[in-house]
């Protein structure tokens, strides 16, 4: 008899993992990758790294599995995991920043992105307006784009972001509002 994954909750599926069976962390990772990858994408600013990055998270959630409790979200959890391992990066990033004369990206890390939209004067529009909104988020303090990643990019209730970054429902209401605020004055500035 087999037990169809796709149909087990997340709890289940990470009882199922820890009981050893492997296909039941693949269908956790199939269900949540793109999330964290999306919500890893807009701490870090870089795809690239952002892969890795969320590579790093699902390989920590699978060592720490036995922290998770089952009758929590597992997208809280696992997005805790990605802030922190988001953080750990930037911290990472400072003290490179402290031993390079150069911090200037070459020619050679530069990644260019075809874009494959059909209207290039669309395309372009829409590439300016998503750039200054990404280099607005990017603008806020860490612990505002922390909250407006979870709660408006990727969906999270008050309650889930709150568990995912450990901290009060209230304080994430608190700082979604200066998130908000903050943002529409970077915008408002250019």
């Amino acid at each position: 008899m087999s037990l169809d994954l796709q149909a087990c909750s997340d709890g289940e599926l990470a009882a199922l993992t820890l009981a050893g069976r492997q296909s039941a962390f693949a269908e956790i990772m199939r269900r949540h990758q793109t999330a964290i990858f999306r919500l890893v994408r807009g701490l870090v600013g870089n795809a690239e790294e952002a892969l890795d990055l969320t590579q790093d998270c699902f390989v920590s959630a699978f060592s720490h599995l036995r922290k998770y409790d089952g009758a929590r979200p597992l997208r809280a959890w696992l997005s805790r995991i990605a802030i922190n391992k988001c953080r750990d990066w930037r911290r990472r990033q400072r003290v490179r920043q402290l031993f390079t004369f150069d911090s200037a990206p070459s020619d050679d890390e530069i990644e260019q992105v075809p874009d494959d939209a059909p209207s290039a004067h669309a395309s372009a529009e829409s590439k300016i307006e998503v750039e200054r909104l990404s280099a607005a988020i990017s603008a806020l303090p860490a612990t505002l784009r922390e909250v407006l990643m979870l709660r408006t990019v990727e969906g999270l209730s008050q309650s889930e972001a709150a568990k995912a970054l450990s901290v009060s429902s209230k304080a994430v209401e608190t700082r979604l509002y200066r998130a908000r605020a903050r943002l529409a004055e970077i915008l408002a500035e250019e």
